[in-house]
């Protein structure tokens, strides 16, 4: 089971912020292939928030691949491996935080630690460099 947080305070969207969670439980694997989520009405009430915010964190997942919705089913989790090239919205998302990196002074190499890190925290194992 996933335990979602949103924070209302934030500049994040709330439906960013779902997505993202789930997103993250698929790639720590609390999230599997088939997991079923809540359905949006009950999410929605669980935060006090309109459940059209969920449809839309849900919409996003389904558009990108990650969870199937069905009527009688509701939300599931339909993938853990990403099957086509990494889509141009991510490598847009990984271009503008890596541009704040950038902006905001951090050295190259702590960048691609911090990069690593993250990656091994979600089981993975980057590829090494090749000279």
């Amino acid at each position: 089971m996933v335990i979602l947080n949103v924070d209302l305070a934030s500049e994040i969207p709330i439906y960013q912020q779902l997505r993202d969670q789930i997103v993250e439980a698929i790639a720590d694997g609390v999230l599997t292939k088939g997991s079923s989520l809540p359905a949006t009405r009950t999410l929605a009430a669980d935060f006090g928030i309109n459940f059209h915010t969920v449809n839309k964190a849900y919409d996003l997942l389904r558009q990108q691949g990650l969870i199937q919705l069905n009527r009688k089913t509701g939300a599931v989790v339909t993938s853990t491996v990403a099957d086509p090239p990494l889509p141009a919205e991510w490598t847009a998302r990984a271009r503008t935080l890596l541009a704040e990196a950038v902006a905001r002074g951090l050295p190259a190499d702590e960048v691609l630690k911090t990069c690593r890190s993250v990656l091994d925290s979600f089981g993975t194992t980057p590829p090494e460099d090749t000279p």
